[in-house]
C-alpha cells in the first residue's frame, strides 16, 4: 500500500502534501528531523490526513493532482470531508 498524506506546520501555518509507503515513519524520521528540504523550516509537522492506494502510481497521481490545485482552500475542503 502507498499513501498520500497531508502534513501541517503550526509554525508556518502551511500544509505539505506527499506520498509514502509509511507516512508516520516518514513524518518522524524525515520531515520532523529536518531531512526534507521543503519542510525543514516548518518543524514540527503533524499528520492531518492520509489516504491509501493500491499502487505507487495511483498515489503519485493523487499527490500531483492535489499539488496542481495550488490551493490552501482546496486542502482545507479535503480535510473537512476527510477525503
Amino acid at each position: 500500500m502507498f499513501y498520500v498524506y497531508i502534513l501541517y506546520s503550526e509554525k508556518l501555518d502551511r500544509f505539505y502534501v506527499g506520498y509514502s509507503e509509511n507516512p508516520e515513519l516518514r513524518l518522524t524520521e524525515r520531515h520532523n528531523m529536518g531531512r526534507v528540504k521543503s519542510t525543514k523550516n516548518g518543524i514540527p509537522y503533524i499528520l492531518k490526513a492520509k489516504k491509501s492506494f493500491t499502487s505507487e502510481l495511483e498515489a503519485i497521481r493523487e499527490e500531483r493532482r492535489i499539488k496542481s490545485m495550488k490551493s490552501r482552500k482546496y486542502i482545507l475542503e479535503l480535510l473537512a470531508g476527510q477525503w
